[in-house]
């Protein structure tokens, strides 16, 4: 009897053990394991900003801490770029996270203990260097999502392959970097990954609040060159040779009517702007020539191609109503493909996104800004979706934008980040979460 009664008992133990390793990790758990090394990380990393293709701090870091917790690591990749792939317990499917490590040409002028002094050199000129659009808090969570899953590697189904990579925000003047470069130098060579996930911070919406759409999600983003050729000439007498400067204001005029008059805005939206206009050097000089650079937002392949034409056609005719002439490079290198959301992974981790954030899920409509995350949708489904970073409350809205020297982040938005990476990556990898699960 007394044998029977042991062997149940142990036989009931071994159920409970095998029914326990089985349970889902418990998400929030593992968030808070890490929540005070992301901070910290968050922090160093934002007092030490790195331009584009200059991440070497910022990668050496990232790499250590994956080497410590004893991953394969990949560095070089696109010249600073980092992968690290977890080996999971158990046979799954392959997933990959991503986050950018670049900093931006910005002056910080934010009040914190860890604020940025670093300056640069950028274009030729000294600048501040300020993490003004989050890639700190970005890479800050990876590093955390990463400690956390791998504190669960013998449970954990599949592979998870954690990318941080430079120049998201584009490679310096002459050089090649970001996501395209790290696909062409063989990231995915020998990990095929199921699904691809990254998260961004975002001002203006509460640091309580996930946002993601379906499909088109992120605009594509293009870059253009005009050179306007007028014929140089003295100030005091203008009819003496072609005026490039009224030119170029004629051109950007002009170039208005191509959005406003002539783009039909309900299919999708687009934003013609100019950013910056170069020529002259005294008051008394017209010059030769003017370089009018701007950017391009649409969301349909066939608009775009429509607003490259007619900015030529508009570049040139009005010059040459002026007597001047043009020279164009429209786009004038490969800009970002739209950022899609594959429709069926959306619908299947938005319950995991809901779950990191207590419901506070919500729908945007497309964002006119752009992303490289981009190029890695075309090798693979993929997600991406806004973490607010703004603190709640009336003023919301009027927060400054990322970019700006102004821009903020709630750091309640880093274990917010945190959680729903790892409970999307979690569910991803368990074959869990919401209606399209298989």
């Amino acid at each position: 009897m007394f044998a029977t009664t042991r062997l149940f008992l142990l036989s009931l133990l071994a159920s409970t053990a095998a029914l326990a390793d089985r349970a889902p990790p418990d998400t929030a758990a593992l968030a808070a394991q890490v929540a005070q090394p992301v901070q910290a990380w968050r922090r160093d990393f934002h007092a030490h900003p790195e331009l584009g293709n200059r991440e070497f701090r910022t990668a050496e870091l990232v790499a250590g801490h994956l080497r410590g917790l004893g991953l394969e690591v990949r560095t070089g990749i696109a010249h600073t770029g980092v992968a690290g792939v977890l080996r999971g317990g158990r046979p799954g499917p392959r997933l990959a996270l991503r986050a950018d490590m670049d900093a931006l040409p910005v002056t910080e002028r934010v009040d914190l203990p860890f604020a940025s002094k670093v300056v640069a050199e950028y274009r030729g000129r000294q600048t501040g260097v300020m993490h003004a659009c989050g890639h700190d808090a970005h890479t800050a969570i990876l590093m955390g999502v990463a400690q956390a899953l791998t504190s669960i590697r013998t449970k954990l189904p599949g592979e998870v392959m954690f990318i941080f990579q430079p120049a998201e925000e584009g490679p310096p003047d002459g050089e090649e970097g970001g996501a395209e470069m790290m696909l062409a130098e063989g990231l995915f060579r020998d990990f095929q990954p199921d699904a691809v996930l990254g998260l961004h911070v975002i001002a203006g919406m509460p640091s309580d609040t996930i946002a993601v759409r379906p499909g088109p999600f992120m605009a594509a983003g293009d870059s253009f060159r005009i050179r306007v050729i007028g014929r140089q000439s003295h100030g005091s007498r203008p009819w003496d040779g072609i005026d490039p400067i009224v030119a170029a204001a004629d051109i950007i005029s002009s170039a208005q009517a191509l959005v406003s008059r002539q783009t039909d805005l309900t299919r999708a939206p687009v934003v013609l702007s100019f950013g910056a206009i170069n020529g002259g050097i005294r008051s008394n000089i017209i010059p030769e020539s003017v370089e009018l650079i701007g950017t391009i937002r649409t969301f349909e392949p066939d608009m775009r191609d429509k607003v490259f034409a007619g900015l030529r056609g508009v570049a040139e005719h009005v010059a040459a109503a002026h007597g001047a002439r043009v020279e164009t490079q429209i786009p004038d290198e490969q800009g970002y493909p739209v950022t899609r959301n594959d429709p069926a992974l959306t619908a299947r981790l938005r319950p995991s996104l809901a779950r990191a954030a207590g419901g506070k899920v919500i729908e945007i409509p497309p964002i006119t800004g752009s992303e490289d995350f981009s190029f890695y949708g075309q090798h693979a489904p993929a997600l991406f979706f806004f973490v607010g970073a703004t603190p709640p409350g009336p003023d919301v809205r009027s927060a400054p934008t990322n970019h700006s020297p102004e821009f903020f982040v709630d750091e309640a938005a880093l274990p917010l980040g945190t959680r729903a990476l790892l409970q999307a990556s979690l569910d991803f990898l368990s074959g869990g979460a919401g209606p399209a699960a298989r």
